[in-house]
Formats: structure tokens, sequence, C-alpha cells
């Protein structure tokens, strides 16, 4: 839909004032066709078999790489970017092994609820100044956001391939607008990364096969909330106490200097979820999962993989205090909670103890996977 250069220039000025009245920090424009590089490393990625079991990437592989092919009648995308900087550093909770740590996006309410509804209002604003028509996006769409943030000009994909801004470091939400009016796009920005490896050396699982490629089989944001089996042994003890997400390879970014904490009230960490004791969630049925919870993006996972997250951060506590509430969850009714109970256990109790049990569960147990558990688990004291 062309619009004059005048009209063109107002509607830019309303966008703009609509999306700092709405809390977002940055706001930029760029075309359906300013990412030609994204399907060739899009297809790379997949082929690499980096998506693990997120087949819905591999599913809709051509409208990701091309916006136009997800929305034909697209001629402009607005990115828009909110902060949510944290005001400490989100690795200090790795140190207290009897709490869990869970990455900062996730510690407040769902940001998709969050954004996408004041997302709706500006597009609303747009349709009602310039006619056309507008589609909303935040994440859960096949659009590739970090790119066309990127392309707007809005920040670059670091190394960990995560947007990064010189204004707001690693922290920040993206949402798009895809209208059919014709805006002139701005300038995108270049890599600001240079020779820093700070992110990629900062992965506990070293998920990055080389800059700027990661390979989400070995991230631990995937193994504790993509994944619905059980954690890989090899990545157990390396998960550490990160029960939700891992915010190592962002907070290491230096270009976090420059950002600032979140100020808004709905971005503000809940105080429960800053340091959750692990004894606390361990104990959670999945009603009071859904209730504790409730408005969180944790919830989508389910009360089964978030305990199953739990008792490994609780295997590698060291923390007494904590084998009976694993007991209790050896009977289970989830194999997935009962595996990882297995796990834990074998960790926190004398040997003796655990070859008794270990019997007593081959004897018991219907489920091939948990059995597998018994058979793999091997008492080990060694982080006490």
């Amino acid at each position: 839909m062309r619009i004059s250069t005048s009209d063109a220039s107002k509607l830019r000025a309303l966008i703009d004032a609509e999306a700092r009245r709405a809390g977002f920090d940055a706001v930029a424009v760029t075309t359906p066709n300013a990412i030609p590089l994204a399907p060739a490393r899009l297809a790379e990625f997949v082929a690499d078999g980096f998506h693990g079991s997120m087949d819905w990437i591999a599913e809709t592989i051509a409208r990701r790489g091309e916006p136009s092919t997800l929305w034909p009648d697209v001629r402009s995308i607005i990115v828009l970017a909110m902060n949510y900087g944290p005001d400490h550093d989100p690795r200090d909770v790795l140190a207290r092994r009897d709490r869990g740590a869970i990455s900062v996006y996730a510690k407040n309410r769902d940001y998709h609820e969050v954004m996408k509804g004041r997302l709706k209002e500006i597009a609303g604003k747009i349709v009602a100044r310039a006619g056309g028509d507008v589609k909303v996006f935040v994440d859960t769409a096949p659009v590739m956001e970090k790119p066309l943030a990127e392309a707007a000009g809005l920040g670059w994909q670091g190394k960990h391939t995560n947007l990064v801004s010189r204004e707001h470091g690693s922290w920040l939400f993206l949402g798009t607008i895809f209208t059919t009016a014709e805006l002139e796009p701005d300038k995108p920005e270049i890599d600001h990364c240079g020779s820093c490896r700070a992110c990629l050396d900062a992965c506990p699982t070293d998920a990055f096969p080389a800059p700027y490629r990661l390979d989400a089989r070995r991230c631990i944001s995937y193994l504790t909330i993509e994944n619905k089996g059980p954690i890989p042994h090899e990545f157990r003890e390396k998960i550490g106490n990160r029960i939700y997400g891992c915010d190592d390879c962002l907070a290491a970014c230096p270009w976090n200097k420059f950002a600032r904490a979140a100020s808004e009230a709905k971005l503000a960490a809940r105080d429960d979820l800053r340091e959750p004791p692990l004894a606390d969630l361990l104990a959670l049925d999945d009603a009071g999962f859904r209730a504790f919870f409730s408005g969180s993006p944790i919830k989508r996972i389910g009360r089964d993989r978030f305990v199953r997250n739990v008792l490994i951060a609780a295997g590698n506590s060291c923390d007494g205090a904590l084998v009976g509430v694993v007991r209790d969850l050896l009977g289970d009714a989830s194999p997935l909670v009962r595996g990882a109970a297995i796990w834990a256990l074998a960790r926190l109790v004398p040997e003796t103890e655990y070859a008794e049990r270990a019997a007593n569960g081959l004897n018991s147990e219907d489920d091939a996977a948990v059995r597998e558990e018994w058979r793999l688990a091997r008492p080990s004291r060694a982080h006490a």
C-alpha cells in the first residue's frame, strides 16, 4: 500500500510515539526482503540437526526464512523491543545450590501476554491512520525476529546467536508488526562483537560449535524447556541448579554494561522466583504447580518436566535435607519424575542405601526407561 512521503513520515512519527507510550524501548522498520542470508543459515541449522526435537522449525522452514512467504501482502516490518534487563547478575544464584536458578525472562509474567496486547494496540492505530492491513507476531509464529531486528538496526546477532544492543545489551524481548503500508526502512546494524568470545566461553555445556552457531541439543535452555524426555546423563552435572533455562551466555556479554534494569512493574521479577528453594519446588503436585506458576511462561512445560529439572538440581546440591522429598518422588506417577529422582538419590545417599533401593526398584518398576535409570545411576558424593 503506497502512501505519500508526507503521510509516511507522519505514520512513522505515530508509530514511534505509540511504541514509547506502550512501554517499548526501541522501534525500527525494515523490509520483508532484508534478510537474504537467513534461509541458507536456517537450512544449515536444520540439516545439522541442531534444532533437536523442535520439529516445528523444520516444518515451517520456508515461511521462517522468507517473511513474504508467511504473508505475501506485507510491505514493511516494524520491529519493537522491550528491555527486560535484571537488576543483578543472574549467575549469583548458581553458588547457592539449595536454590533454583530460573532464567531472567521467566521470572516475571509471560512476555508473550505482556507484549502482544500492546502490539495490537499500536497496530490498530496504524490501520486507523493509514488503512491497509496488519499482522502482529510475538515469538510463537514462524518469524525470525532476530535477523529482522538486525536488519532494522535495533542490534546485531552476537556470537551467542541472540540480539545484542549497544543500549540494552543482551536483554531484549522482540515483537513484530507486519503491515501493508510502505514505510522508509531504517539502516541495519553492524556486528560489534569483534574478537570477544565471552559468551562462547561462558556456556556450561559447550553448545556453540562455532561463533554464531548454536547446537540446541546441548543448550541448557533447550534441555530444561523444549526437551520432553530425560535429560541426557552427560549434561546433568553441568546443569548445576539451573531449573528453567540458562542466562550464562547472555550475562557474560560485555555490552550489558550499557544496559539498565527493567523499570516497568509488569517486567519486574517475582520475588518468589528470584532464588526459590529446591525443597519447596520438589513438593509441587500438578495443581500446586499450576497455581504457583499461573501467568508464568514456566507453566507451559508442565509439572513433570519442571520437577525433572528440579531433581537434577537436587542431585547437584549435596543437600542432605532434600533426601526425604527425593525418596518420595521415587514413587511419583510420572516415569520422567521417577527417573530423575533415581539420579538425584544416587548422588545424595550412601552407596549402601542406594544399592538396596536399586534392587527393590528394578524388581518393582515396569517402565523400561526408569529401569534403565536404576542401572545407569551410580552413587557419587564427589561434590559434597
